[in-house]
């Protein structure tokens, strides 16, 4: 209680877990704005944020917490070396860093650089086994013996414990022997899918002009789109193509919908998700 934990101003804690970092853990976050290019933050503002506890106006820094990939700023892959940068400059304040790694796989594929060397510098280390890797559910925490005995009694306190999960386990060990080299057609799928988006009409507004490293694309429909807003696109594929997109995000002033490529979705998935995109906003396609 009492401590903060740096951030990223866009990051899934940050944004998308209920404010739980304060409300359970009584723990203040300093966010920071990343780079809406790579996702980075700055070692410059990391430092002009860190504080110690020998001043009782502040909360100590006893965290840097980093996403990899970013989820909200388009699936970017945090680089080896930016990470490996992060981790030394925790240690150098005498903090852990924590890795929100739940598409972690997706950014080793990205990079070509084993997860081990991703995280080499890393303290603990999250990682869902049902996204891209397509286990039916299940995430993990990677950390030392001693902090896996803190965290296994903070789950109890919060009521996660779980019974008879052999089978989770034995459906999570697939997918880690099974499902990680074929991240890469997930990210070869997300990259056509973008670039023939951008062919269909200039007015489709991507993040970072529509450049993807992995699994993931956000775009804003056009400003003369025959269907008005991003709620209605989103339901009228799902209802006509059998195509499931996710609304609800707002990034430099524009709604933005998000199109996440996984091992459930195939080429003719792709061409009938852009048939159906064309047609709805534009009035072309069958």
């Amino acid at each position: 209680l009492g401590s903060e934990v740096i951030l990223g101003a866009s990051s899934h804690l940050s944004l998308y877990e209920g404010g739980n970092v304060a409300t359970l853990g009584g723990i203040h976050t300093r966010q920071i704005t990343e780079s809406v290019d790579d996702a980075t933050i700055s070692t410059r503002d990391i430092l002009d944020m860190f504080r110690t506890d020998d001043d009782d106006h502040y909360a100590a820094t006893a965290l840097l917490c980093l996403e990899n990939t970013h989820n909200s700023l388009g699936g970017i892959a945090l680089t080896k070396q930016y990470m490996d940068t992060m981790g030394q400059l925790a240690q150098q304040q005498n903090i852990p860093m924590h890795v929100d790694g739940a598409r972690i796989f997706n950014a080793a594929i990205a990079t070509d650089t084993p997860v081990s060397d991703l995280v080499a510098h890393a303290d603990t280390v999250s990682v869902c086994l049902s996204k891209g890797l397509g286990a039916p559910l299940g995430s993990l925490v990677v950390g030392s013996t001693e902090t896996m005995t803190l965290a296994k009694r903070a789950r109890k306190h919060c009521g996660g414990g779980m019974r008879q999960v052999g089978v989770v386990a034995s459906m999570g060990m697939y997918a880690l022997l099974h499902n990680v080299d074929r991240l890469q057609h997930d990210h070869e799928r997300a990259t056509r899918f973008a670039a023939e988006l951008q062919r269909l009409d200039d007015g489709f507004r991507l993040l970072r002009n529509g450049k993807v490293d992995t699994n993931m694309v956000y775009f804003a429909i056009p400003e003369h789109s025959l269907v008005e807003s991003q709620d209605k696109l989103c339901s009228r594929m799902e209802v006509e193509y059998d195509v499931r997109m996710w609304g609800g995000y707002r990034m430099g002033g524009r709604d933005m919908i998000r199109v996440v490529t996984h091992m459930g979705v195939d080429d003719e998935g792709i061409d009938r998700a852009l048939d159906g995109i064309s047609n709805i906003c534009l009035g072309r396609g069958g």
